[in-house]
């Protein structure tokens, strides 16, 4: 058992939301699923046998899904961010995860259930944290102008192009 783990607090969806997780990432699998007992059932105002968490891991990262409630929501304050080698895997993870949610900027979004993510290519931090200011102002400019963010473009005010 991991000793620190991710819980997602999702109102019904953690099934739906989880399934999709999974599917997007290579290294991704769901590990357990919980179902409530009587007495967590009858505390919780459900139904006995009620799906009550999904654990999954993705890329070695361990989640744990609970399907709560509506009483709490997720909010920016937290993301999950996933570092891409490549446009390729940024554009993929980039549609998926956009796809009935919110595109925010600078490579944040909002998923369908609520769940912030942060797609970036690996280059970014590297660039960003360039002794060089000049440099690292320069990707931080072309950085604020996107949504999706787009590897060639970040290069490129790297450089000075």
């Amino acid at each position: 058992m991991q000793k620190v783990v991710t819980f997602l607090w999702f109102n019904d969806q953690a099934k739906e939301a989880v399934d999709l997780y999974v599917s997007l990432f290579e290294n991704a699998k769901i590990t357990n699923t919980s179902y409530l007992t009587e007495s967590v059932a009858k505390a919780a105002g459900k139904k006995v046998g009620d799906l009550s968490t999904i654990d999954f891991e993705l890329n070695g990262q361990n989640f744990t899904a609970l399907n709560g409630g509506p009483m709490f929501t997720f909010n920016e304050a937290i993301s999950i961010a996933v570092n891409c080698k490549t446009q390729e895997e940024i554009d993929k993870l980039w549609d998926a995860l956009s796809k009935g949610g919110e595109e925010i900027s600078c490579g944040w979004l909002k998923d369908k259930y609520g769940v912030t993510w942060q797609i970036m290519p690996e280059s970014l931090d590297i660039m960003m944290r360039d002794p060089d200011i000049a440099k690292a102002d320069r990707v931080g400019a072309a950085m604020l102008s996107m949504g999706k963010l787009n590897i060639n473009e970040l290069e490129k005010a790297y450089k000075g192009e």
